[in-house]
Parts: C-alpha cells; sequence; structure tokens
C-alpha cells in the first residue's frame, strides 16, 4: 500500500456518484489563482463545484509568467468557443487570492532564501519576488501585473484578494477591474 492508495479509495467513492459536466463556459465565470498549499483549497472556502471555475495553483498564487500564459489562453479559449453566449462583450473575471501565513513567506529570509536557490536552481531574485510575507501587498502587486500585460484580453477583468488562513474569512483588497 502507498500513501496514494486511501485516496484512490476516496476516487471510487466519488466515481460511484459522478456525473460528468459538459464543456461549457464555467458557472462562475471566474478564474482562481491561488496558492498550492494545502490549507488553501478555493473549493472549500469558496463553495465550488465541478464546472464552477477553473483554478490555477502555484508557490504562493504569485502572477508568474505561466499564469499569464494561462490566463490569455483561457481568454482565448473562452471567445472562440463562448463568443455566442457572452453577456456584456466580458469573458470573465481572474480572482488572484493570496493567504496570509503564507510558507514563501520564509523566502523574504536571506539565509533561507539562499538555501533555496541552492537546492532548486531557482535564481534568488526571482525567489525574493516571489515571497508572500504580506498578503494584501503582494495581491496588489500581482493584479497590477496581470492588468499590465500586453497579452491580458481587455474582456477580462481581475480582482484581488486575501484568505485568512486564521478565520476562514476572504476579504477583498481590490476589485475587479480591466486593463
Amino acid at each position: 500500500m502507498t500513501r496514494i492508495t486511501p485516496l484512490l479509495e476516496r476516487n471510487e467513492r466519488f466515481a460511484g456518484d459522478y456525473t460528468p459536466v459538459a464543456l461549457g463556459q464555467p458557472a462562475a465565470q471566474t478564474v482562481i489563482v491561488t496558492c498550492l498549499d494545502h490549507r488553501v483549497d478555493p473549493a472549500l472556502f469558496l463553495g465550488l463545484r465541478l464546472g464552477d471555475a477553473p483554478v490555477i495553483r502555484n508557490a504562493g498564487g504569485r502572477v508568474t509568467e505561466a499564469v499569464i500564459d494561462d490566463v490569455a489562453y483561457l481568454a482565448f479559449l473562452a471567445e472562440q468557443v463562448f463568443a455566442g453566449q457572452l453577456d456584456d462583450n466580458r469573458l470573465f473575471e481572474v480572482a488572484i487570492i493570496h493567504h496570509t501565513q503564507c510558507g514563501t513567506s520564509f523566502l523574504a529570509d536571506a539565509g533561507f532564501r539562499q538555501q533555496a536557490a541552492a537546492v532548486t536552481g531557482v535564481a534568488e531574485a526571482t525567489l525574493a519576488a516571489e515571497a508572500v510575507a504580506d498578503p494584501h501587498a503582494t495581491v496588489k502587486a500581482d493584479v497590477g501585473r496581470l492588468l499590465s500585460s500586453p497579452r491580458l484580453s481587455p474582456k477580462v477583468s481581475v480582482s484581488g484578494h486575501v484568505y485568512e488562513i486564521e478565520t476562514g474569512r476572504v476579504s477583498t483588497v481590490l476589485d475587479a477591474r480591466r486593463p
């Protein structure tokens, strides 16, 4: 038995009641960008169900080039597939959600960052830029980064939020805006 065995058993129970969701516009018309931290599950804290919203997760929930690539592709796909179904010429909102007690906050420490760079091969400057020591500040920076990308469709809006590990609440830092 491996560590994934209990999870595969849970999958069997899930599959027993599973009803596939047809390809269509996500019900919430929102794309979530958040951290990969195991304490941060947007399906739980936002009450998402299958088919509600795509979720992009990475360390810190930061807006990286890969996230910009994914959002640009999702906007292209939505425009191509759902063009006749769009209201007000809007595709979707990207909700960037950082959180308190983020493990990337350790990257603010020079010694820790130097060790992480040596082990991962990622440049120290890159790691320093990805630290989420103050999620209210970093979510603002990431909203600005995505909004300023020339690859972001003007039909996509972006908002910024912070999930508090201590309370389970999400607060809005920046309301949705378009480029």
